[in-house]
């Protein structure tokens, strides 16, 4: 084999050398000398479309079935700012009671003026909707809380709250 086809035969890493560079092919090279032709994998079909979820905002409370047993897991969110103890306040009000209680109204707590002067009362809608997201809500709060997006997770919390922790 001269150089120009021995470096061919190196360059296209095959046992055959191109005719057209002046050799010839190499018919006595072994099969770990000739290049493999790998086939390609077909591509994977397309994901599936994820199914269609409602817009979280249009659950309304009276579609769901609240659970007070997995809101007091869904209350752990909670419980660094607010104790279920009555009387008990931390960074945030205690809420026992809560359901049905005028906003800024707990004794010897430090309302914001926002939520002192907002003539809101927790009922279970309001709670429903301010869980979502607190400063959007009644901007001016100092309730810095991202929120509690699931519908599920908030009507959980608010039987919960109902039971004022007892279940």
């Amino acid at each position: 084999m001269n150089k120009r086809t021995a470096m061919t035969t190196l360059l296209l890493g095959s046992g055959l050398a191109l005719a057209a560079c002046g050799g010839q092919a190499d018919e006595e090279a072994g099969p770990a000398d000739r290049a493999e032709t790998v086939e390609a994998e077909p591509a994977p079909p397309p994901a599936p479309e994820p199914e269609a979820r409602p817009d979280l905002a249009e659950v309304a409370l009276d579609d769901l079935a609240p659970d007070a047993a997995a809101g007091k897991t869904v209350f752990t969110k909670c419980m660094a700012c607010h104790a279920m103890e009555e009387g008990r306040n931390r960074v945030g009000p205690h809420l026992h009671d809560v359901v049905g209680r005028e906003a800024g109204s707990v004794a010897d707590f430090n309302y914001s003026d926002a939520n002192r002067n907002s003539d809101i009362t927790w009922s279970r809608e309001v709670l429903f909707d301010y869980l979502v997201a607190p400063q959007e809500y009644l901007p001016g709060t100092r309730m810095a809380f991202q929120g509690i997006k699931d519908p599920q997770d908030r009507a959980d919390l608010i039987a919960y709250l109902e039971a004022n922790g007892e279940v």
